[in-house]
């Protein structure tokens, strides 16, 4: 995945995750919070890519050999 496929990614994430959390009137059902969880761990993996690629970029490094974290890794990160 390059750049631009996974800026595109996190867009749809993001949109996604806005429309769930307008979607739901008052509180999320267990569905949609597991379904919010999902999306958080997808993000912050698309978006740990992401700066591994322009990290290795700009040390010149192959940026295709970045490769995505698991999401026990990238969950405890400090933000």
């Amino acid at each position: 995945m390059n750049d631009e496929e996974l800026l595109q990614r996190i867009h749809e994430l993001v949109a996604e995750e806005h429309a769930l959390e307008s979607g739901a009137a008052h509180a999320l059902t267990d569905e949609q919070r597991r379904r919010q969880s999902a999306l958080e761990m997808s993000l912050d993996q698309c978006w740990d890519l992401l700066r591994q690629r322009r990290a290795r970029r700009q040390y010149g490094q192959d940026p295709d050999e970045a490769a995505v974290r698991s999401g026990e890794v990238v969950e405890h990160y400090r933000q």
